[in-house]
């Protein structure tokens, strides 16, 4: 691998950078593969695809580095969500929100730049029930990937949307945290995705700095005063991390702030030239993980500001009593929920959110928002996918436990025979994990896993 000069020669003078180790890594081609599982859909990691010992994560409570790759797409259980390919460095996101967030109390927060959904599957499993998470992708494709990955995860204090930055501004003080994994130059992935070398270049570097300038300016006007702004990149280039700290602190009026490093971790703190703002590196030759960078940043507590958001519109409809009655029977804990009716499909929202989803709404596009449940047709209710995967489903569903190979089946969405003697709506299980919905009538089965998530491979 011969990786750019002019990318090695501009970080000479950075700390932690060691030229020969650096290029001896990249040179290697060791691959490291990680994953992060989800605490709320606990399974027996050694008797799956995990067949040996597993090292965790140093920086992250559910992070765990494979001895080697497998195919991911042909274990069930991550189409379950019982767990997310997420590179190592990244997790780490983990350990900023809890040195600057008091994850116990209920906050709103903002991953700006979401998909394909690891930082916020991650941030789903460490916020409370009483917190809200928006999670927003602006390419149209990248946020149904996104949504496809929020489902997976299945909790319910999640609203998905796809907007621009500038978009909310319509929301001005309104998250205690943004987090910002910044559109940037990639350098930091070369060894996972050698073909990005050939992509790089100083002038996409300056694009990239002027981009991620305009990205956090547009933004932070929807973060509170006193709240936390989190933001990192995959890039190793002073222009994409050091110097916009520097412009954080200049321009913007963010404070810096300080983490706490165990010395074991190897990650390198840096101090930005002009506003001694801190930074935090991490290089593959000195731990287990690609290149990242990441820094935190407070906004100046200015006294109490009144907030200038426009009145919601209720652009909803609210099912029957007769509907709620309906649903009931499906839902762990249905006196948490607000139902809403979206055309012809009722979905779930945490009470507590009713109204934040109408604020929502009247600033945003909403790409998801709470559990799909299904449709109520003669009073009785189409399940959709989405409860299926949650976490909010009944536990004395008719459920029917099946084998690899037949998990496999249906998850290509092919037809499969099933013994039982259930009939109606069944919910598929795999190591105890529900994988999705069939349908079982007197002389066939219907698969109605959705179509467009179905597996392709072979």
């Amino acid at each position: 691998m011969s990786l750019p000069q002019s990318l090695v020669r501009s970080l000479d003078k950075i700390p932690g950078f060691d030229k020969e180790a650096f290029e001896k890594v990249h040179a290697s081609g060791e691959q490291i593969t990680s994953v992060r599982l989800n605490p709320k859909k606990m399974f027996n990691v050694q008797s799956s695809i995990f067949d040996a010992p597993l090292e965790k994560v140093p920086w992250n409570n559910y992070g765990y580095y494979l001895p080697v790759r497998p195919s991911f797409i042909t274990d069930p259980l991550i189409h379950a969500g019982a767990y997310y390919v997420q590179e190592a460095s990244s997790m780490f996101l983990e350990e900023a929100l809890k040195q600057t967030v008091d994850l116990s109390q209920p906050i709103k927060i903002l991953d700006l730049c979401a998909a394909p959904g690891g930082k916020s599957t991650l941030i789903q499993s460490i916020i409370s029930d009483s917190s809200l998470l928006v999670s927003n992708e602006v390419i149209k494709t990248r946020a149904s990937i996104l949504s496809e990955n929020i489902t997976k995860w299945g909790t319910t204090n999640v609203v998905v949307t796809n907007n621009d930055p500038k978009d909310f501004q319509r929301l001005e003080s309104y998250f205690d945290v943004i987090v910002v994994d910044a559109p940037c130059s990639g350098s930091g992935l070369f060894r996972k995705d050698p073909e990005a070398i050939t992509e790089w270049s100083e002038q996409n570097v300056q694009l990239c700095h002027q981009r991620q300038q305009r990205i956090l300016a547009d933004i932070l006007p929807a973060l509170k005063e006193g709240g936390v702004l989190i933001y990192s990149t995959c890039s190793y280039s002073k222009e994409e991390d050091e110097e916009i700290c520097d412009w954080l602190v200049n321009d913007c009026h963010l404070a810096s702030v300080k983490y706490f490093l165990h010395p074991d971790w190897n990650i390198i703190e840096t101090i930005s030239e002009l506003h001694k703002a801190y930074g935090y590196r991490f290089y593959p030759d000195k731990l287990k993980g690609e290149g990242f960078f990441i820094a935190a940043f407070k906004k100046s507590d200015m006294g109490e500001t009144e907030r200038r958001i426009n009145k919601p519109r209720n652009k909803t409809e609210k099912i029957s009593e007769k509907e709620v009655e309906i649903l009931k029977p499906l839902l762990k804990n249905p006196q948490d929920f607000s139902f809403i009716k979206l055309k012809e499909e009722v979905l779930a929202i945490p009470a507590q959110f009713a109204d934040e989803l109408a604020i929502l709404q009247s600033a945003l596009y909403i790409k998801k928002a709470g559990v799909k449940l299904g449709s109520i047709i003669r009073d009785q209710l189409i399940p959709d996918h989405e409860l299926a995967l949650s976490t909010i489903i009944a536990a004395d569903i008719p459920t029917l436990a099946v084998d690899k190979e037949t998990a496999l089946q249906y998850l290509r969405r092919e037809e499969i025979k099933l013994e039982s003697t259930e009939k109606g709506w069944v919910l598929l299980t795999y190591q105890q994990l529900p994988i999705g919905w069939v349908k079982i009538l007197p002389n066939r089965v219907n698969n109605y896993y959705p179509k467009e998530w179905r597996i392709l491979h072979k």
